[in-house]
């Protein structure tokens, strides 16, 4: 496969990833502050479509951005960086899913401030990951 459409693909995959590891934790502030009944049923429903729709979009985009980097000697300081925050992103997918079975069995005890706060995190790292591919600062 060429560079260019690795790359394309790579790009899709993490945009999709993205997608989910926004709204999942949205969908955990709304989670915290619905009652009990249909709306937190319908809630955990989408988390747990979601969650499951959004685990290969995010294998598939580890995989391809492993490609660009060994197939194609992808290399420098700026990658260590963005592989590190990668890896910080990995383990906010997981505790995500760990938040989700928190719920599901009904052991939530954050508020849905503190969701609120653990929803950004991800936008945090998305500016630092833009910054690095795009400035390559090191």
């Amino acid at each position: 496969m060429s560079y260019l459409y690795l790359k394309a693909l790579h790009i899709f995959f993490v945009v999709s990833w993205f997608a989910g590891l926004f709204y999942l934790p949205r969908l955990f502030v709304n989670l915290a502050l619905a009652a009990e009944g249909d709306e937190y049923g319908r809630l955990l429903l989408m988390a747990k479509k979601l969650l499951r729709f959004m685990t290969p979009l995010g294998l598939l985009a580890l995989a391809t951005g492993l490609g660009l980097w060994l197939g194609f000697g992808i290399a420098g300081g700026w990658l260590h960086a963005k592989v590190a925050l990668v890896l910080l992103l990995v383990g906010y997918h997981g505790y995500c899913a760990r938040l989700y079975a928190d719920f599901a069995a009904r052991r939530n005890r954050r508020s849905h401030t503190w969701f609120r706060v653990f929803n950004e995190l991800p936008v945090l790292v998305l500016l630092a990951v833009v910054i690095l591919v795009v400035v390559k600062p090191f």
